[in-house]
């Protein structure tokens, strides 16, 4: 979940609001690869979610970061919720799990250096404090009263609304984690096709980073639970856009989705105000309930852009949300399949041309199918493994032509952090896959097992 945002100061005519996307625009040498991934933390002894404070615990490993690496504290009504370093920091889920927001980097060389550091750190403490963490799109065991609800504002607000809005808003924030992956636009038109592919084969990284077969202790009938979550969750806020497929679509066309998203809070002096199902147009006007005569500053519009949850969506970058957390190897994986197909003008047209016939319905069809049957999910004759097979291809050359070296020069280009989803293509196999065929078969049904053999 986003922290709260610096945008700038009032906002006086409505321009600025597409000026705010606008001005994300960056030139080719300056494009960045941001990645970000939640995972679960618990107790060893007792497979039981971490609780916020105590000797095992949220805070102590926070504390551990802080003292041992040097982290630098962040706090929200007198308690610890996160951690900055060099332009990364870690935050807090709502239900507890722990999330690494990197630093801006030009390769996924230095954004998988930057995982493993990360993941080092936090299993140099946790081992000392008898607390795993482990990747997985979806708590596998835990029922939602065990998820303790962090202390933070922002949340609670959330977490109030959410019940009447959908009836999986509390899942998801209690008991899904996801790995993502932030990237840069040069131009609105590129942004426009950038956004466009990214909503479009997000069902594909769904079926590649399927990865939450199991909920409250059993198989749950989808190969993407998480993915069928954010399916029910709140339906002004989420879902494929078919707006983005339309001519003319563009940065004002997204501010005028985005006014339509209803609020959840205005962030002023370190606190959070209840501006729930609330309207930013009448915010614009002065007459926002919740601050009457008061007008927005481009930081409370920063604020409301991290608000809407689509399965890709623009801030000052485009954020791609539709993958499941998962093992070390997909960490690595993500932001290389989309840096393969968004960084390189040849592969991001190729992209293009593999999804620009499709229409609304075979977009979403794909979404649910890819949550329930992974790779093995077809709408009419469309295939998702086909599908898949070929949007690795074309990532892959767009690594190639990237030829960012890692290791000293030893390795011409990013293509092998591809190499964990071209075994899934191969093989037909996702994570979920994979768990599935463990539970059934050594593991007799003892879904515990999967903590020890799965966590960090």
């Amino acid at each position: 979940m986003s922290i709260p945002q610096s945008g700038g100061g009032p906002i006086e005519h409505h321009d600025q609001l597409a000026q705010y996307l606008a001005d994300g625009c960056k030139p080719k040498e300056d494009w960045r690869i941001g990645t970000e991934h939640e995972k679960f933390g618990y107790i060893k002894d007792t497979l039981t979610p971490l609780p916020f404070e105590g000797k095992q615990s949220i805070v102590a490993v926070l504390e551990g970061l802080r003292d041992r690496y040097g982290w630098t504290e962040v706090r929200e009504g007198g308690h610890l919720t996160g951690l900055e370093l060099d332009g990364a920091n870690v935050s807090l889920e709502p239900g507890g799990a722990l999330e690494l927001s990197g630093a801006p980097l030009e390769t996924i060389h230095g954004t998988c250096d930057e995982v493993n550091e990360h993941l080092r750190q936090v299993k140099d403490i946790s081992d000392e404090i008898g607390v795993g963490f482990i990747g997985l799109g979806a708590a596998p065991t835990w029922m939602h009263d065990e998820m303790p609800l962090m202390p933070k504002g922002r949340y609670k607000l959330m977490d109030a609304y959410m019940g009447k809005v959908g009836t999986m808003g509390r899942t998801m924030m209690r008991r899904t984690c996801t790995v993502q992956v932030n990237l840069d636009f040069g131009s609105e038109a590129d942004m426009v096709q950038k956004l466009r592919v990214a909503l479009a084969l997000q069902p594909v990284a769904v079926a590649l980073f399927a990865n939450s077969p199991f909920f409250e202790g059993k198989p749950n009938g989808h190969k993407s639970w998480r993915s069928r979550v954010w399916r029910d969750l709140d339906p002004a806020r989420t879902g494929m856009l078919p707006f983005v497929f339309e001519d003319g679509f563009g940065f004002e066309a997204w501010v005028q989705y985005a006014l339509d998203v209803p609020m959840y809070f205005v962030y002023r002096d370190g606190k959070y105000i209840d501006a729930l199902g609330m309207s930013f147009r009448d915010f614009l006007k002065g007459q926002l309930p919740a601050l009457p005569g008061e007008k927005p500053t481009l930081s409370d519009w920063a604020d409301h852009l991290t608000t809407a949850f689509p399965e890709a969506r623009i801030k000052k970058f485009i954020e791609m949300r539709g993958a499941d957390g998962g093992p070390w190897r997909r960490l690595c994986a993500l932001p290389a399949f989309w840096t393969g197909l968004m960084y390189d003008q040849g592969a991001l047209d190729a992209a293009w041309d593999l999804v620009k016939g499709w229409d609304a319905e075979t977009r979403e069809g794909l979404r649910v199918a890819a949550s329930i049957d992974g790779l093995q999910a077809k709408v009419g004759d469309v295939s998702m493994m086909d599908i898949a097979r070929q949007s690795l291809e074309i990532s892959k050359a767009g690594l190639q032509a990237r030829a960012r070296p890692g290791a000293g020069g030893l390795i011409p280009d990013e293509t092998h952090f591809l190499n964990a989803l071209h075994e899934s293509v191969e093989t037909g196999q996702t994570p979920a896959d994979e768990l599935l065929a463990r539970y059934n078969g050594d593991w007799n049904g003892d879904l515990n097992r999967i903590f020890d053999e799965y966590s960090y």
